[in-house]
C-alpha cells in the first residue's frame, strides 16, 4: 500500500489513499503526512487530507501540527487544509499571525479558510483585524479568497472592514468596500463588486463603508428599534453571509466518498 501510494499512476495512488481511509489504520499516519507534502494532484491530496480524518484526533493532530512550521509550502498548506477538514477547534491556536501572513499566498489562503472554520467566537474580531490587514494583496484569486473568508465572519469582520474602507491606499479601500459589498449582496460578482468599490473610492463616497452592527431594543409599548451610538432608527436585516463553492471533493472522483466540509475554489 505505501509503494501504491507514491505508484507513478495518479489513479493508482488515488485509488491506495482510498483503500487506506476506508480500513483507517495509524500505521499509516507518517506515510500519508509525508505523501500530503509532495503529492502533485489535488485530488489525491484531498483523499490523503480524507483518509487523515478518518484517524483518531488524538493521533493526528500532534503530527499535523509539526508540518506546520515545515519549510515546504505544500506541507504548510496541506496540513492547514487537513486541519480544518478535521475540525478540532483545538488546532485554532495553532494558526499563528505568521501563517495567516505567510509569503506563500497558497499557504495564506488555505490559513485563511482554516482559521474562519475553527476559530471561536470570541476571537473572530482579532482574526477579522488579521484578515484586514491583508486587504489589498495579490491577485484577483488572492484577493478573492480573503473576501470570502471575511463575509464568512459576518458582523465581527464590520468595525474592521469600516476602518479599512476609509484607508488612503485606494487598492484597501477599494478591496475593503467591495467585500462589503458582497457581505450585504451574496449574489453580487465580485468582479462587479470591485469596479462598483473603485468607482465610489474615486468619487469620496462614504457608500459600502461598514458601520457598526445595531443592536436591537424593544420600545416599551411600540416595535423593536435598532440603536448604534445613541442613535435609535428602524432595524433592518444585516450580515448575511457566503460560502465559497466547494471544489470537487476527491472522493467524488471515485463515486465512494462523499465529504461535508466546504473548500475554496482554489486547490490547496
Amino acid at each position: 500500500m505505501t509503494h501504491a501510494l507514491s505508484a507513478e499512476d495518479s489513479s493508482v495512488r488515488l485509488q491506495a489513499a482510498l483503500a487506506v481511509g476506508t480500513a483507517p489504520d495509524p500505521g499509516f499516519l507518517e506515510t500519508l503526512v509525508e505523501r500530503c507534502a509532495v503529492e502533485p494532484d489535488f485530488f489525491v491530496r484531498d483523499m490523503l487530507s480524507w483518509a487523515l480524518t478518518r484517524l483518531p484526533p488524538e493521533v493526528t493532530l500532534p503530527r499535523i501540527r509539526r508540518e506546520l512550521a515545515s519549510g515546504r509550502a505544500q506541507a504548510r498548506s496541506q496540513a492547514l487544509h487537513t486541519l480544518s477538514k478535521i475540525g478540532d477547534g483545538r488546532a485554532w491556536a495553532w494558526i499563528t499571525r505568521d501563517l495567516l501572513r505567510d509569503g506563500d499566498d497558497e499557504v495564506a489562503r488555505t490559513a485563511w479558510r482554516a482559521a474562519v472554520v475553527l476559530v471561536p467566537e470570541d476571537e473572530k474580531e482579532y482574526l477579522a483585524g488579521e484578515l484586514v490587514a491583508q486587504l489589498g494583496r495579490g491577485d484577483r484569486d488572492v484577493r478573492l479568497s480573503l473576501s470570502r473568508a471575511l463575509v464568512d465572519l459576518g458582523d465581527a469582520a464590520v468595525p474592521a472592514l469600516g476602518r479599512a474602507a476609509r484607508h488612503p491606499d485606494p487598492a484597501v479601500a477599494a478591496h475593503a468596500r467591495a467585500t462589503e459589498l458582497l457581505r450585504r449582496d451574496p449574489e453580487a460578482g465580485f468582479d462587479a463588486a470591485v469596479e462598483e468599490a473603485r468607482r465610489l473610492v474615486a468619487l469620496g463616497s462614504e457608500e459600502a463603508v461598514p458601520t457598526a452592527v445595531p443592536t436591537v431594543v424593544a420600545a416599551p409599548g411600540g416595535p423593536e428599534t435598532a440603536q448604534t451610538a445613541g442613535t435609535a432608527e428602524t432595524a433592518d436585516s444585516t450580515g448575511t453571509t457566503i460560502m465559497e463553492p466547494e471544489l470537487a471533493e476527491a472522493a467524488n472522483a471515485t463515486n465512494a466518498v462523499t465529504t461535508t466540509n466546504a473548500g475554496d475554489t482554489a486547490a490547496c
